[in-house]
């Protein structure tokens, strides 16, 4: 197939493009280099960088390359900041994402492979979260992803578009490739990676009062190459049987930061000091996925999630890129 990727620059998107690209398919990669890194695009892709917000370019693209379908990664995703300046979210994360369906529509591109979170269910009042949680986010980086699903579905009754939106929660580890490089760095464990190489004095670790096992909160992690393989089982499903449908991406096990601080100790053989701040705005208690639905319809199963590889595969391409892609610059 011929695939656009918006955000394929990024950290899942890259390690996506590689796989899309070792599959035979033809990958058109658009990112805004803000967070995403041109080196991070497997070379055998074509690379173009764009801003969502300009229309006619994007006509440009659609109209001089044979896309067949799209998988929309491209987003701002820092929650805190979310809180402090909801309004580059929502402009980036609907207006411009509407930018790229209007596109499609008019060049009558009618696949699309959302990257959405977990972040759309907000406080859910049970978990494992299955995908019938009523969605109530509570910052706005999860509301614009909310606003976006519902758009998708919207598109789908209106103009026939086919959309699946994947729901995932936290994305972690490396490919020997390719790895995690933001700035700022918000995740916790390349977080965790950068005191063990001596480049942070501490990890911060934002609350330890929650109602939780050791008073930290409590995330599913699943590998980000686990992550790129349901995108394509999603795009393939949409081949198949063409409907509008979400998934969660997750383990159905939960992990404290307590828990990947001790985990990264053992695995990385260093101690890592860590430093009390406050809680920050928006960050639920608890968020653990219920992945059956997307292992049933899609026949996708995480298969290098566990926290051992997850930190051990990061490690490994923290230790070999100690500065990210900067060093790769020359």
């Amino acid at each position: 197939m011929s695939i656009l990727v918006t955000g394929g620059a990024g950290y899942i998107g890259s390690i996506l493009v590689e796989e899309l690209v070792q599959q035979g398919n033809q990958v058109v990669v658009l990112d805004n280099l803000s967070q995403g890194h041109q080196r991070a695009v497997d070379t055998r892709a074509k690379f173009i960088k764009i801003e969502l917000s300009d229309l006619k370019k994007l006509n440009q693209i659609f109209g001089s390359y044979n896309i067949q379908a799209v998988i929309h990664l491209a987003a701002k995703s820092i929650i805190g900041q979310s809180m402090i300046e909801p309004q580059p979210y929502f402009q980036n994360n609907i207006v411009y994402g509407m930018n790229l369906l209007d596109a499609m529509m008019k060049h009558s591109v009618k696949k699309i492979v959302f990257s959405s979170s977990a972040a759309v269910y907000g406080h859910p009042k049970k978990m494992p979260i299955t995908e019938k949680e009523v969605t109530k986010p509570v910052n706005p980086y999860g509301e614009s992803k909310s606003m976006f699903e519902k758009i998708l579905q919207w598109y789908g009754q209106a103009y026939g578009l086919m959309s699946t939106s994947l729901r995932y929660f936290n994305a972690a580890g490396a490919t020997l490739k390719y790895g995690e490089d933001h700035n700022p760095e918000t995740h916790l464990i390349p977080n965790i990676l950068k005191v063990a190489l001596g480049q942070s004095p501490y990890v911060a670790v934002f609350g330890n009062d929650y109602p939780t096992r050791d008073g930290t909160c409590v995330r599913d992690y699943i590998h980000v190459f686990d992550i790129a393989k349901a995108h394509i089982l999603a795009l393939k499903h949409l081949e198949n049987k063409g409907y509008n449908k979400v998934y969660n991406l997750g383990c159905g096990k939960g992990y404290s930061v307590n828990e990947v601080i001790e985990a990264a100790k053992k695995i990385t053989n260093t101690q890592i000091k860590t430093k009390i701040h406050c809680r920050r705005p928006g960050d639920p208690v608890v968020l653990v996925a219920d992945p059956k639905l997307a292992q049933r319809q899609l026949g996708w199963s995480p298969l290098y999630s566990d926290m051992e590889n997850i930190i051990d595969s990061a490690w490994l391409w923290q230790k070999a890129h100690p500065h990210g892609y900067k060093e790769d610059l020359g």
